[in-house]
């Protein structure tokens, strides 16, 4: 078996274990009851998943492999020699708590500086948790994360036993408290961090801020960022800025001028494809609109259809979306998402925008159930 096969095969078995884990484990306990298997963008996070197996892997191992030669400092060998006497679970126990520290302070600036939010922002988009969602990462992201969370236990000269141990612990751990559960875990919750702490952090508002630690609540407690929600989870999630919803899409965005990536996520080619897809999407509104409305009826605005999408708290009007052939066609619509009050049309809003469009190729793909 060549290494591509065995990389193959290795990738398709870990989804089929994951899945067989976690699947019965969000039906049993569910954190949203109302959330069904096959939910709205399982095929794009499905694409994350199979790119990170298959691809990035490799590359942020190959580049966190770099930093560690880098760091084989003589610098460091007196600190080495003092770590290395020490048992190998207290190595591995300082290597977890000051990874988890620095990743911490990470997180906190990925929700501060608007160049980490760029990249970030791809993890946050996901409108629907579960242990598939887990995986929706940019790579590059995923790389500085990681470097975060393993440079402790390089800097100690951790054995590369003990640093994979903790790369599984933690990465089954991410993947826990993404998934649709809503477990009781006792007093461990104090310790280790729990799926509804993690969920109130995807939670639909500007740049979150509580619950940074994946591993270790005590961290939000310390440094005052901890928040446990009581109430069942009815709460949105996803991002309040317009954003791509193919993956392909979402890992160029964050490389585009700030305007350019605004308006390509604001501009309904980009965002809808048909209007059963659109129900199942958040909406994506031109800059200077807001999409963060009460799920009250609307009102039909002249010579377009609107659809009330299905995420709580989100209302769009769309463009109206007719098939020719195999290619769907987007006829001209008036494009708002009002404040709280009724649709608006684009005479009493200038800056809702009239459009009409010929489909590009991403359209025409999704169109036929290509999730880019």
């Amino acid at each position: 078996m060549t290494s591509a096969a065995h990389l193959a095969w290795a990738t398709l078995t870990s989804l089929a274990v994951l899945a067989l884990v976690f699947v019965p484990l969000e039906r049993a306990f569910p954190a949203r009851p109302g959330q069904r298997l096959r939910r709205p963008a399982i095929a794009v996070d499905l694409c994350f998943f199979l790119g990170q197996r298959l691809v990035f892997a490799a590359l942020v191992t190959a580049a966190l492999t770099t930093v560690a030669g880098a760091l084989d400092l003589q610098a460091l060998a007196r600190l080495r020699a003092s770590v290395d006497a020490w048992p190998l679970a207290l190595q591995a126990l300082a290597a977890l708590v000051l990874g988890d520290l620095v990743v911490y302070w990470f997180h906190r600036a990925c929700h501060r500086v608007d160049l980490l939010w760029r990249f970030h922002a791809v993890h946050h988009s996901v409108e629907h948790l579960d242990w598939l969602a887990a995986h929706r990462e940019h790579p590059l992201d995923g790389f500085l994360t990681q470097l975060c969370l393993n440079l402790p236990g390089v800097v100690l000269g951790l054995p590369f036993e003990a640093m994979g141990a903790l790369v599984v612990l933690r990465s089954l751990w991410a993947i826990f408290i993404h998934a649709n559960v809503r477990l009781p875990l006792g007093p461990l919750r104090w310790i280790l961090g729990a799926p509804e702490l993690h969920h109130w952090h995807h939670a639909r508002v500007e740049r979150t801020a509580h619950n940074f630690a994946n591993l270790a609540p005590y961290l939000d407690r310390i440094f005052g960022t901890y928040h446990c929600p009581e109430d069942p989870e009815t709460y949105p999630l996803g991002l309040t800025e317009p954003w791509p919803r193919g993956y392909l899409a979402q890992l160029a965005h964050p490389f585009l001028p700030q305007g350019r990536a605004r308006d390509l996520a604001a501009h309904p080619q980009s965002c809808f494809t048909s209007v059963a897809t659109a129900r199942s999407t958040s909406g994506c509104c031109p800059t200077g609109t807001s999409r963060n409305v009460s799920a009250s009826p609307i009102s039909a605005l002249p010579n377009a259809r609107t659809t009330q999408l299905a995420a709580p708290n989100s209302i769009a009007c769309i463009p109206t979306i007719t098939p020719r052939g195999n290619v769907a066609s987007v006829t001209s619509a008036s494009l708002c998402a009002p404040g709280p009050s009724a649709f608006r049309t684009s005479a009493m809003r200038p800056r809702c925008a009239t459009v009409g469009v010929a489909p590009p190729l991403t359209t025409r793909l999704r169109a036929r159930g290509v999730p880019w």
